[in-house]
């Protein structure tokens, strides 16, 4: 079980900073959402203003649990609002490249419309340890980070049916929920966002799929922070799959139904190896 304000934490300054990817974030490698993580908390640190309005990626390389490099620098700053681009390279390879735009945020215009689709409360939902048999093990360290509460439950995952390509769970992030830096809740939304593309693809198919399918870029909007929400509802959706490509749109809910952030990437089908 990692920290996520910890393990996504810089050292560094002056545009050159790294960082140590932890084991603990595991799944097909170091988990997207958790590298990006780490470039977001480098634009943070080099930025001169604390709010993330958006984040976008692309995924170059599969990093090793190790030691990354980070190159900053700043293409455009205004009075209120700063963008930024982050290289994260590992032993001279390359493995994200980044832009983001930090703000000071203020008055504006106000409304909201979202609305958040009609799920179960996690109150009256059990966490996934009391669905699976005793002593299970996690299928990748990845979901030890959280405490989870799905909103479907299969005993035998193997009995799925296909259906509509939509995969919703609710998630408290352990052994920290919450986080009062603007940067490292975005975090939470973030790793959240990137990581519920594939299951909603799956969901359209049955479970024996000879297929796996990393995200090859992934884009993200922040539109308020919200420190005081454990419980976060990842809403994925996967509308289309063609020419080995799986496009997905993710949001981020509060269980008092506020969108905190939307999402959007593209994923690239491979075959599994036996």
């Amino acid at each position: 079980m990692g920290n996520l304000a910890d393990d996504t934490g810089v050292r560094g300054g002056e545009g050159r900073y790294t960082a140590t990817l932890s084991p603990e974030w595991e799944i097909w490698g170091p988990n997207g959402g958790y590298v990006a993580s780490i470039a977001l908390r480098a634009a943070a640190a080099h930025a001169a203003f604390d709010r993330p309005a958006t984040f976008s990626c692309h995924y170059l390389s599969v990093a090793s649990f190790d030691t990354v490099d980070l190159d900053v620098r700043t293409l455009r700053r205004t009075k209120r609002a700063e963008s930024v681009a982050v290289t994260m390279t590992q032993a001279g390879t390359p493995i994200l490249e980044a832009w983001v735009w930090m703000v000071m945020g203020g008055a504006g215009v106000h409304h909201d419309h979202a609305v958040m689709p009609a799920v179960e409360h996690h109150e009256k939902l059990p966490e996934i340890r009391d669905l699976l048999p005793p002593d299970t093990p996690l299928l990748f360290p990845f979901w030890g980070n959280f405490e989870s509460k799905p909103l479907v439950w299969y005993d035998d995952p193997m009995d799925r049916p296909a259906g509509e390509p939509v995969f919703r769970n609710w998630y408290r992030f352990t052994p920290q929920a919450t986080f009062d830096d603007p940067v490292v809740d975005a975090c939470r939304s973030l790793i959240l966002l990137d990581t519920v593309g594939w299951p909603a693809a799956t969901r359209a198919h049955t479970p024996d799929l000879p297929w796996m399918a990393p995200n090859l870029d992934f884009t993200a909007q922040f539109h308020r922070a919200a420190p005081a929400a454990e419980w976060l509802l990842a809403d994925g959706v996967a509308p289309v799959a063609a020419d080995g490509l799986i496009g997905y749109m993710s949001r981020i809910w509060t269980d008092q139904g506020v969108l905190l952030a939307s999402g959007s990437g593209q994923l690239l089908c491979r075959p599994v190896k036996p």
